[in-house]
């Protein structure tokens, strides 16, 4: 059973990173060991091309992972990143793009997880992503 909700994690996102906008990102479902979340389009997220950004895709793997983690093991917000390794797939089209995390490991210490990442009303991936979050040891854990 996750221990912390969308709304739950969706407001750690806020108020744990001020310089995201309100509108950068949806947690539109978490169950164990999953999470989903949407990308809302923006131009700001585009490349020549009008695609969505690699930089974009990577951020939201990331997010997405994060997300997942924390969904997991409640507010950790010192959980961070150790290895994301991407593999671009196809070109993205000018719009939301969902990305669907997995875990596929829950340790005391690491978390490894993977994203698959689409194009709203799209079934073939844009990207997909491997993410390793390290875990900080209890002792350190806040609370």
């Amino acid at each position: 059973m996750p221990k912390l909700n969308a709304p739950e994690l969706e407001a750690i996102l806020r108020e744990s990173f001020p310089e995201m906008r309100r509108d950068t990102w949806r947690v539109e479902a978490v169950e164990e060991g999953y999470a989903r979340i949407r990308l809302p389009y923006h131009s700001a997220h585009l490349r020549p091309g009008n695609t969505i950004s690699g930089p974009a895709l990577m951020t939201l793997a990331d997010t997405a992972m994060y997300v997942t983690v924390l969904a997991m093991i409640g507010p950790v917000l010192m959980a961070v990143t150790s290895a994301l390794n991407i593999n671009f797939m196809r070109k993205p089209a000018a719009g939301d793009i969902i990305a669907e995390c997995r875990m596929l490991k829950l340790g005391s210490r690491l978390a490894v997880g993977e994203v698959a990442m689409y194009a709203d009303g799209e079934d073939e991936m844009v990207a997909h992503a491997t993410c390793t979050y390290s875990i900080p040891p209890r002792a350190q854990r806040p609370g």
